[in-house]
């Protein structure tokens, strides 16, 4: 898998549901130098990088090259703390068609939904 964000997570686990949908286990690297800029004595994990994240599980679960080409109802729900929280849980629900995929995600730790989306991807 390639991979924008270099040693700022780890897959740790996944399972394929029989309904098709993944559910991935993922370590954040906390000493990840974005952590030192965003933001300083309080890292906070980026919206854009979770965004990231979901992309690139879903290029890994499908083995294709994916274009982001649509996002909606994007709601970061929960401040996600490196330190505090590294474990994630990703939830993807991936739908096929000829040339797009779509992906509704919710992403959480332990108990706490953090990031909940619907995106649309084109092959590329």
């Amino acid at each position: 898998m390639q991979t924008i964000l270099t040693d700022f997570y780890t897959l740790d686990s996944y399972e394929q549901a029989e309904n098709g949908s993944f559910l991935a286990n993922i370590r954040l690297n906390k000493e990840h130098d974005i952590f030192k800029g965003h933001f300083p004595g309080n890292p906070v994990t980026p919206g854009v990088c979770m965004m990231q994240i979901v992309k690139e599980l879903t290029e890994e679960f499908t083995g294709k090259k994916l274009f982001l080409k649509s996002a909606s109802n994007v709601k970061f729900m929960a401040i996600i703390n490196p330190f505090e929280t590294p474990e994630l849980t990703i939830n993807l629900d991936i739908s096929e068609n000829e040339n797009s995929i779509k992906v509704k995600n919710t992403t959480a730790f332990g108990e706490t939904i953090a990031l909940k989306m619907s995106v649309n991807y084109t092959q590329i």
